[in-house]
C-alpha cells in the first residue's frame, strides 16, 4: 500500500498530458497558498551553510577561489497541509565571492513519509524567489529554482540547485530549517 502512496505522490507532481495546464488557476492557487502561509504559518529559522560548486562544470582555478561556506541566517513562515509544505522566507548569506547575498521568496515542496510514524520525510518542489548579488549592484533578480529536502519532525535539510554554464551557476545551495 505504501508503494502505491509513493507512486500517487510522484504522479501528482507530473502534469497529465490529457489535461492542459491552466496558468490562471495556478496563479490563483499560488496567491491563496502565499496568503494562507503568511496568516497561518509557523515561524521558521533558516541557516544557510554550504554552496557546492559542481565539479563537472568548473575548472580548478574557479573552484580554488570560490567560497563554499555560505554561512548566513534567515526567518520565514511555513505551513504544512497534508504532505505539502509551503514556505515564505528571507535570508542572507556569504556568496561564492565572499559578498553578502540575499534571497527571499515562496517555496513549495511535496513530501513522502520514509517511515510509519511520518516523522522522516523526503520532498521535492520549487521556489520562486528574488536574489540580490554584489555583481548585479544588488538589483533584485528573479530566480525560480528546484528545491528538495529531507526532514525529521521540525528540522529539515533543504537545497536548491542553481543551473548554469561553464564556470557560472551550477551550484547546490544548502540550508537547515527549524520550525518552531
Amino acid at each position: 500500500m505504501k508503494k502505491l502512496t509513493y507512486l500517487a505522490g510522484i504522479l501528482s507532481l507530473l502534469p497529465l498530458s490529457a489535461q492542459a495546464f491552466n496558468w490562471g488557476e495556478w496563479y490563483s492557487d499560488l496567491k491563496e497558498n502565499i496568503a494562507d502561509t503568511w496568516s497561518c504559518g509557523r515561524l521558521e529559522a533558516y541557516a544557510p551553510f554550504y554552496a557546492w560548486h559542481n565539479r563537472l562544470a568548473y575548472d580548478k582555478e574557479h573552484i580554488d577561489k570560490y567560497n563554499e561556506e555560505a554561512w548566513g541566517f534567515g526567518l520565514g513562515k511555513g505551513l504544512w497541509q497534508g504532505n505539502e509544505w509551503h514556505g515564505l522566507y528571507a535570508f542572507a548569506f556569504k556568496d561564492s565571492n565572499f559578498y553578502l547575498e540575499t534571497f527571499a521568496g515562496y517555496a513549495y515542496q511535496y513530501n513522502w513519509a520514509l517511515d510509519d510514524s511520518g516523522d522522516f520525510k523526503i520532498g521535492a518542489g520549487y521556489t520562486l524567489g528574488i536574489t540580490q548579488r554584489h555583481e548585479y549592484s544588488y538589483i533584485p533578480v528573479p530566480l525560480p529554482l528546484p528545491v528538495g529536502g529531507i526532514s525529521y519532525k521540525n528540522l529539515a535539510w533543504q537545497a536548491a540547485y542553481v543551473p548554469g554554464i561553464k564556470n557560472d551557476g551550477n551550484v547546490l545551495f544548502t540550508w537547515l530549517k527549524f520550525t518552531f
